[in-house]
């Protein structure tokens, strides 16, 4: 039996408990804690409101539009923050063991990130994911619905640390992510459900 996604970030939990240095947790606690105050979570796009129109480039090197994915059914879309997050490879492997049920539904699954083509490509292959990697370049789109931050600068020698460059990954000079997101859209585009949570670790099931 697969264990839940929650079972499984448990696990991380409990494993980076061990692995990382506290001080590193403790600055990665006070990073949420800081990202919580700026209330992305209210002020980004709306349960009911109609998600916007994009298109975006996915690991083959071609433009993917929204509304030609909505001709076949609802979509989902997922932000996640890159290759490089524990927390955001258990999702998207949850969306992969989703993937038959939610194809025979006529649902499209869709990941975006701002990091490149390259990344999402190798991410894609790694995890032998089905559904398409799209790059949201600069974080446009996040920005566009209300879910992208800048890092704060405190937080950013630690992530370098740990081998997690930004620029490198997002093929831009600004430490900037989207917060964690998931929108279920209907055949109109509207927006049906949604899950947005400024911490990182909270995923839905």
């Amino acid at each position: 039996m697969i264990p839940t996604l929650a079972q499984q970030i448990a696990e991380l939990n409990e494993n980076l408990a061990q692995q990382v240095p506290t001080a590193i947790l403790t600055s990665f606690g006070q990073s949420i804690e800081d990202l919580k105050k700026l209330q992305l979570e209210e002020s980004a796009i709306a349960l009911g409101a109609p998600f916007p129109n994009f298109k975006l480039q996915n690991t083959d090197n071609q433009m993917v539009e929204l509304s030609e994915l909505l001709q076949k059914g609802p979509v989902i879309i997922s932000f996640f923050r890159g290759s490089w997050c524990p927390y955001c490879n258990l999702e998207l492997r949850a969306f992969q063991n989703k993937q038959s049920r939610l194809a025979q539904e006529n649902t499209t699954v869709v990941a975006i990130s701002p990091q490149l083509p390259a990344y999402n490509q190798e991410l894609k292959q790694t995890h032998q994911l089905d559904f398409e990697l799209l790059t949201d370049r600069d974080n446009l789109l996040a920005k566009q619905i209300g879910i992208a931050f800048q890092l704060q600068d405190y937080i950013i020698p630690i992530y370098e640390t740990l081998g997690i460059d930004l620029p490198t990954f997002n093929g831009t000079t600004q430490h900037e992510l989207p917060i964690p997101a998931v929108f279920v859209l209907n055949q109109d585009g509207v927006i049906t459900y949604k899950f947005v949570d400024s911490n990182y670790m909270n995923r839905e099931e």
